[in-house]
């Protein structure tokens, strides 16, 4: 038996060294490799981040103004660049990413759907010659409005994000949301935008279904082929690394290869020259000229599309957005410190971290980017693989995305990119989106009829009640004889995700059931549970603000504020003077 205990705990000691980081959070690794692992990082979020304005871009009204979509690209990596540095310096300080967040997508499809915003460019039945030239100053006139509209709903809807975050109030809220009201939320968010990815594939769906067959075998097929590499060490001389390079990049690769197969078609004139021919939707040739039209740089400034416009029923929808970006970050922090052998983050770096993202969707407002921001998960999981987990390395990816905002050029590439292959990259990241909320039921009793009810109507009633909506026959429906409130109740109803969120959450807190039959008790006890094989940092210095907390330190009433990391010593001093109040057993048997 001691022979045998030896040999688990070797076996231990050995998975730990092999797990074991090359560069802690505080750690810093060479300026060369630093450069390198932050242009690693801005790849894994480039398929979401350009592809969302790409998302959004036919309820805009853009209509294939691949000049003008290639500005949006470019706002948003420079916004996100910024919301990164924000993040990683003063906001949770995990090495995480920020981005443009989906959870926005519904809520600006839903208010662009009112009569007042339709496109008349998808309007058939409207004579199309007469419309103003795509691309031109009347056309621009159409869309800009629009991004103002959604710039003045993000902010207003921000400063939700700011007081939650802030205030320490999110305590409170995460004791009445388990598990049975986040996975229909965070699941139709996908869902109810496969209209989209059915629209980008429909126009080649042979390109597109390659382009998923492409994703498929790189990262699931190849994801344990390691391609031989080799770096630099700390001590002189290189040392060989075998990375899982179609684990790493598996969107990236097939991206391109899926685009040189469509530029070698197009070459060969394959694909046909006319719109309605086999394959035109798959050319590469025809956004060409937007490289050439595109600036070479163009700095995001705030207000480069006007003053933003706020209206009531855009507010109230950004706010469902905001719920969802701050359920979804809030699990993020607990995976990326895991992966990084951070400690759990405490109540104030969770704090602090979602305040800090409302400041960043603020500014993501105030610079006229297309959404707000939220963290991205894509490069927690890149931290498990590279075994590099340095804050450091982050901030140079934010600075690696604030730089290239600034070319258009860059962008401009990016747009030409034919929408069969969008089509395919939204069927991969959408399903993928999908299972993630999903898998939130395996902390819940599957084998209740209570949950399967509650999870089960959620969902359906978030699909059915906004298609219900967005029938022509029912325009206008909602009638209270306040304009306003029309317009909010019409913006809610048709939002998917805040449907199904809040229906899920009304039923799992008044309908009865047990805490663990609710998955209540696992979903707490999953976020506190510490893995020992990769032995976890104790020190919550990593989540100490930088420069001011020896200032911090000093003051008595630092203890006091919600974000800071001075409340949770003092939290931790109070219950710990509470227990030792209490009477030990042995204590009150000799009192008797």
């Amino acid at each position: 038996m001691a022979s045998t205990a030896n040999n688990i705990k070797g076996e231990r000691r050995k998975n730990s060294i092999n797990n074991r980081l090359l560069y802690t959070v505080n750690e810093s690794p060479p300026w060369q490799i630093t450069i390198i692992l932050g242009f690693q990082a801005f790849l894994t979020c480039l398929g979401s981040t350009f592809g969302y304005p790409i998302l959004i871009s036919s309820v805009l009204c853009l209509h294939n103004d691949k000049l003008g979509l290639a500005q949006l690209m470019g706002t948003s990596f420079f916004v996100a660049g910024i919301a990164t540095l924000l993040q990683t310096s003063i906001g949770v300080r995990l090495p995480i990413l920020q981005s443009s967040s989906f959870a926005y997508v519904a809520p600006i499809i839903s208010m662009l759907s009112l009569d007042k915003w339709k496109c008349i460019y998808s309007d058939k039945s409207f004579n199309q010659t007469l419309l103003p030239e795509v691309g031109s100053d009347e056309h621009r006139e159409m869309w800009i409005p629009r991004i103002r509209e959604i710039n003045g709903a993000i902010m207003v809807a921000s400063l939700l994000q700011i007081v939650v975050g802030f205030s320490g109030v999110l305590g409170i809220m995460m004791r009445f949301i388990g598990p049975l009201t986040i996975a229909p939320t965070i699941t139709m968010v996908s869902l109810a935008l496969f209209d989209i990815a059915y629209t980008k594939s429909e126009l080649q769906w042979w390109i597109t279904v390659m382009t998923v067959v492409l994703i498929t075998i790189f990262s699931q097929y190849l994801r344990n082929i390691k391609i031989p590499c080799f770096t630099l060490r700390r001590s002189p001389g290189c040392r060989r690394i075998d990375l899982p390079i179609f684990n790493l990049f598996p969107i990236i690769i097939a991206i391109g290869i899926s685009w040189i197969i469509c530029i070698i078609l197009t070459a060969t004139n394959v694909f046909s020259n006319e719109p309605e021919g086999w394959g035109y939707g798959a050319r590469t040739d025809i956004t060409s000229d937007v490289i050439v039209k595109a600036d070479w740089f163009r700095f995001p400034y705030p207000g480069q599309w006007g003053t933003p416009t706020v209206s009531v029923s855009g507010v109230i929808g950004m706010m469902a957005g905001v719920f969802v970006s701050i359920i979804e970050s809030i699990g993020d922090y607990y995976a990326c410190a895991r992966l990084s052998e951070a400690p759990p983050p405490p109540a104030s770096a969770v704090s602090r971290g979602i305040g800090m993202e409302g400041i960043s969707c603020l500014l993501a407002g105030a610079i006229g980017s297309p959404g707000g921001v939220t963290s991205y998960c894509e490069n927690i999981g890149a931290i498990g693989i590279t075994k590099v987990g340095s804050r450091v390395v982050l901030q140079a990816g934010g600075v690696i995305l604030i730089i290239l905002g600034c070319f258009t050029k860059f962008s401009a590439v990016l747009v030409s990119l034919p929408d069969p292959v969008i089509g395919g990259l939204f069927i991969v990241m959408f399903g993928m989106v999908v299972s993630v909320g999903i898998s939130n039921l395996q902390f819940v009793d599957l084998n209740s009829s209570r949950n399967l009810f509650i999870f089960g109507v959620s969902v359906f009633c978030g699909l059915c009640i906004p298609k219900w909506l967005t029938l022509p026959r029912n325009s206008g429906v909602i009638k209270t004889g306040s304009g306003g409130v029309d317009q909010v109740i019409t913006v809610l109803l048709s939002t998917s995700m805040f449907m199904a969120g809040l229906i899920a959450f009304v039923l799992d807190n008044t309908v009865p059931g047990t805490l663990e039959e609710r998955g209540i008790i696992k979903w707490r006890e999953s976020k506190k549970e510490e893995d020992d094989n990769n032995s976890p940092l104790t020190d919550l210095t990593v989540y100490n603000l930088p420069f001011i907390q020896k200032f911090l330190d000093r003051q008595k009433w630092a203890r006091y504020v919600p974000f800071l990391p001075n409340f949770d010593r003092h939290m931790a001093t109070s219950e710990e003077e509470e227990q030792e109040q209490i009477p030990t057993d042995s204590q009150k048997e000799e009192s008797v």
